[in-house]
């Protein structure tokens, strides 16, 4: 019995590890700032103007992962 619940466990992380890439939905400003190669300033002219949309907690900025990835896209040439 023990031995097929730890098969059937082994199995099942297998899944969850190979099924698809765990990515952080959530990014903070230093990391957009790094994916789209900008200041902090143009960062903040970016919120500002609501070209990207971000949550604050505290004092810290998140941004979606998808948001920016939709502005990386639709400036594309």
């Amino acid at each position: 019995d023990l031995l097929d619940f730890k098969r059937e466990i082994i199995t099942e992380l297998n899944n969850l590890l190979t099924d698809k890439p765990q990515t952080n939905k959530w990014l903070k400003s230093t990391d957009v700032r790094k994916m789209l190669n900008i200041s902090p300033g143009t960062l903040q002219n970016l919120r500002v103007n609501g070209v990207l949309p971000y949550t604050k907690i505290g004092g810290t900025v998140f941004y979606d992962h998808n948001d920016v990835l939709k502005v990386l896209n639709g400036n594309k040439r």
